[in-house]
């Protein structure tokens, strides 16, 4: 099996699935229906507006111009066009702390004050006084409340806690809209960390108006060593050069793939390094803290809009933590690594880890697509 390899899920030619390839003109916005493709850049020049749209999934067919895509090319990644993230002018977001395990991880990252030497004691005694099964804890609840106030006592109340258990989640930028890189791209770690790891999640595609239109999957990279420092480190641990992976493609929610398909959903991690390291993992998205309407509540709502819609990470089910070398060093990332995340009916994102400075920068924002689509005629509907 090529472990580089991007794949849609089995049953793609039953479902509905948008996405964006580099074609030789520029970016072009491609809906999948039933196994047919789509040119939906003529009627709507960006993904976004085309997700506006009153009904996404029926426009493929009757506002989408038929093309012919050589599909086993483009996700081996060897033909004429090349796979891009499939949010454009969407914010990026994420969500974070949104599951008991990588909670703990996050309040481990904080007492070690980013030395992953310290990673292993601490953890032993984070969980000897709050315990790891916190899955049935609903945020916000008084049983949430009486152990804030209890950890409150005891000298241990920290950030990751406030927005793990209580009422208000963690939302915050991601990176910049187009600034996202594709299945099969390098993704990228800043060479100032020396402990770091990928976070396999699932992305929501949001409506300006707040509807869940589908999923896809996303590595929301994290930097453990330079947020464990500091919160206030966030974007500089989490918005860099090639850190945001989306892909391969998002799925539109249909009458086959619903809502409750995403609560469903597990999560496969699998990584290997040039150095023979293998780690494998799941995780499962249901056992999040909050319901995923809920997230998508506290990013939209009369306090706040996005009016070219949103892509939202719902954080992570796990953090690797195996060890890569001396015992109770947990894990990071070597320069090579190949990342796999998968979901049966998502797909398949793969990405090459290299170092932020020497992925390819990051060019192609919103002034050139503007500019790319108007040199184009585009949109001509």
């Amino acid at each position: 099996m090529n472990r580089t390899a991007t794949a849609l899920p089995e049953d793609w030619r039953e479902g509905h699935f948008v996405l964006r390839i580099e074609g030789a003109d520029g970016p072009q916005a491609i809906g999948l229906a039933h196994g047919r493709a789509f040119d939906m850049t003529p009627a709507f020049g960006t993904v976004s507006a085309w997700l506006a749209a009153e009904d996404p999934v029926g426009a493929i067919a009757a506002r989408g111009e038929p093309v012919v895509i050589d599909m086993p090319a483009l996700l081996a990644g060897g033909g004429p066009a090349r796979l891009l993230a499939p949010f454009d002018l969407q914010a990026l977001k994420a969500c974070g702390v949104t599951y008991a395990r990588s909670m703990l991880e996050r309040v481990i990252e904080e007492r070690c004050r980013g030395d992953a030497s310290q990673a292993e004691r601490i953890r032993a005694e984070v969980r000897g006084i709050i315990g790891d099964d916190l899955a049935n804890l609903r945020p916000g609840s008084p049983e949430a409340m009486a152990l804030k106030e209890n950890l409150v006592a005891r000298g241990w109340w920290s950030q990751y806690l406030e927005v793990g258990i209580g009422p208000d989640a963690e939302v915050f930028t991601k990176g910049q809209p187009l600034s996202a890189v594709g299945s099969g791209a390098h993704v990228g770690i800043h060479p100032a960390s020396a402990w770091n790891n990928p976070e396999p999640e699932v992305v929501l595609a949001i409506s300006p108006q707040g509807r869940i239109l589908g999923a896809a999957l996303g590595n929301d990279v994290n930097l453990r060593d330079v947020e464990g420092r500091s919160a206030l480190l966030l974007g500089r641990a989490k918005d860099n050069n090639a850190a945001c992976a989306i892909g391969p493609a998002i799925r539109l929610l249909d009458r086959g793939f619903t809502l409750e398909d995403i609560r469903a959903a597990e999560i496969a991690l699998e990584i290997r390094g040039t150095d023979g390291f293998h780690l494998a993992e799941t995780g499962a998205v249901g056992s999040i803290s909050r319901d995923p309407t809920e997230l998508v509540d506290q990013l939209i709502n009369p306090h706040h809009q996005y009016p070219d819609g949103a892509a939202l990470f719902l954080g992570t089910p796990f953090s690797p933590s195996k060890d890569r070398g001396a015992a109770g060093m947990g894990f990071t990332h070597h320069m090579g690594d190949v990342v796999r995340i998968a979901s049966r009916r998502l797909g398949v994102l793969v990405n090459i880890v290299d170092r932020t400075d020497a992925c390819p920068p990051w060019r192609f924002g919103i002034g050139a697509l503007m500019s790319n689509l108007a040199r184009r005629g585009l949109p001509r509907a």
